[in-house]
C-alpha cells in the first residue's frame, strides 16, 4: 500500500465487514494450534490479525488468500474473533485494487467466466443441463415438489455429472417430483464472495433469486455444501427465505419416510468426510451417517479429526480455483487417514471435497487401494 489513507481505507472495511473484533484478540494462538496449514508449512493466523488490528496488513501477502474459511479458529476462539469474516474484507481491498499473488491470478479468469456464463468452469450456459442426458428430468415448473440445484461442478465437470445423475435416478426412483432450472441456474456466488469479490456475489444472488422466485420455487434441493451454505444462511440477506435442504439430509428423510427402499448390500469399508460447510458451518453431521447405517453390509469407520473436527479438504474459501504445491494438501493428508483405517471407500458429499480426494489418489499412488464416493453413488447403487 502506498500511504496512510490507504491503511485508514482497510481498517474500514475491517470493521465494516465485523472486523473489528479483531480488537478483542489478545494472541493466545488457539486459532493456530487448529489451522490445517500448520500441518503442512508455517501459517499464523494470530499474526495476521495482529496486523489487521494496527492496519499493518500487506494486501499483496499470499497469507491473506491462504485461509479456507474451514471454521476451525473461529470455533476455538475463546474471544469471538472473527476471522473469517475480516480476512474475507482483506480480500475484497486486495480485489478492489487488484492486487492478486502469482496463485490467485486464475481467479480473474474465474470472474470472466461467472460474469458470461455464470459458472467457474469456463463452460457454455446453454451446456448447463448436458449432464441429464438420457434421464427423465423435467424444467422446474411451479407446483413441483422441489427444485434440484445441482450446481457447477456437478453440472459440467466429468466426474462430478455423475453425481448429478446418481441424485436424479434416486429422486426419480422415490417417486420425488422434481425439476431443474438448466441454463437459467447460475453459481451461487459463495466461493467468489469469500475471494473479495462482493458485487459479483450479489450479482449472482440477484439473478438466482429473480429466477427462483419468477418460477414459483420455494424448497430447493443441493448437491454442493457450499450452496446449501450461501442459499440458506446469505440470500435471506435480500430479504428472500426459501427452504433449502442438502441431499444427505433428504436422503436420510426419504428412507425413514419408506420413499426409497434399499434392495442391495454394500460390502465395503466405508469411512465419511465432513464437509466443512456441511458440518461445521451448519451442523450437519448425523444424517449422512443415518443413511450410510441403514446400507446392509457397509462398515462404517471413523478417520481421526471427524465431525466438528474434521479436517478441510482445502477447497473452501475459493482455494479449490488456486493452484497449491505438492506437499501442502490438506486432502493428500486426508486420503491418508482414509487408508489409515483401513476402508475401500472415502465418501462424503461435497463436489469440492470429492475433486480434491481424487487429485490425491491419483498424486499419492492409490488408485487401487481407495474409491472415492459422493453419498448419492452409494445410494443409487443399492436401490
Amino acid at each position: 500500500m502506498e500511504n496512510l489513507a490507504d491503511y485508514k481505507e482497510i481498517i474500514d472495511v475491517i470493521k465494516a465487514s465485523g472486523g473489528d473484533a479483531f480488537k478483542r484478540c489478545f494472541q493466545c494462538g488457539l486459532c493456530d494450534t487448529v489451522c490445517p496449514w500448520n500441518r503442512v508449512r508455517d501459517f499464523s493466523m494470530r499474526k495476521l490479525v495482529r496486523q489487521a488490528t494496527f492496519g499493518m496488513t500487506e494486501i499483496e501477502s499470499e497469507d491473506i488468500w491462504r485461509c479456507t474459511t474451514c471454521g476451525r479458529c473461529p470455533q476455538r476462539c475463546p474471544r469471538d474473533v472473527k476471522q473469517i469474516d475480516s480476512g474475507v474484507a482483506l480480500r475484497r481491498i486486495a480485489t478492489e485494487y487488484g492486487v492478486f499473488p502469482t496463485s490467485v491470478k486464475p481467479i480473474r479468469t474465474i470472474s470472466a467466466s461467472l460474469i458470461g456464463e455464470g459458472n467457474p468452469l469456463n463452460e457454455e450456459r446453454k451446456n448447463r443441463s448436458k449432464w441429464t442426458e438420457g434421464l427423465s428430468v423435467n424444467t422446474f415448473a411451479e407446483g413441483m415438489e422441489i427444485l434440484y440445484f445441482p450446481g457447477c461442478y456437478p453440472s459440467y465437470d466429468p466426474r462430478l455429472k455423475k453425481v448429478a445423475r446418481a441424485t436424479a435416478e434416486i429422486l426419480t426412483k422415490a417417486g420425488v417430483d422434481f425439476g431443474i432450472l438448466g441454463s437459467k441456474e447460475n453459481c451461487c456466488g459463495e466461493s467468489i464472495r469469500k475471494t473479495g469479490d462482493e458485487e459479483l456475489f450479489k450479482r449472482l444472488a440477484r439473478e438466482n433469486i429473480k429466477t427462483f422466485i419468477d418460477n414459483g420455487v420455494k424448497k430447493i434441493l443441493v448437491s454442493s455444501p457450499h450452496c446449501y451454505h450461501t442459499f440458506k444462511n446469505e440470500y435471506p440477506e435480500f430479504m428472500v427465505d426459501f427452504e433449502v435442504v442438502h441431499i444427505a439430509q433428504y436422503l436420510f428423510e426419504l428412507i425413514n419416510e419408506g420413499r426409497l427402499e434399499i434392495k442391495k448390500e454394500f460390502a465395503k469399508k466405508v469411512t465419511y468426510h465432513d464437509p466443512c460447510y456441511l458440518g461445521r458451518h451448519n451442523g450437519v453431521y448425523d444424517e449422512p451417517r443415518g443413511v450410510l447405517d441403514r446400507v446392509p453390509g457397509l462398515k462404517l469407520s471413523e478417520m481421526p479429526d471427524s465431525r466438528v473436527d474434521s479436517l478441510c479438504c482445502g477447497g473452501g474459501g475459493g482455494r479449490i480455483w488456486m493452484e497449491t504445491p505438492k506437499g501442502e494438501r490438506f486432502c493428500d493428508i486426508r486420503v491418508e487417514q482414509a487408508v489409515g483405517v483401513e476402508a475401500q471407500v472415502l465418501v462424503t458429499a461435497c463436489p469440492y471435497c470429492i475433486t480434491n480426494f481424487e487429485d490425491s489418489r491419483l498424486n499419492l499412488d492409490l488408485e487401487n487401494t481407495i474409491e472415492v464416493k459422493d453419498i448419492t453413488e452409494i445410494i443409487q447403487e443399492v436401490i
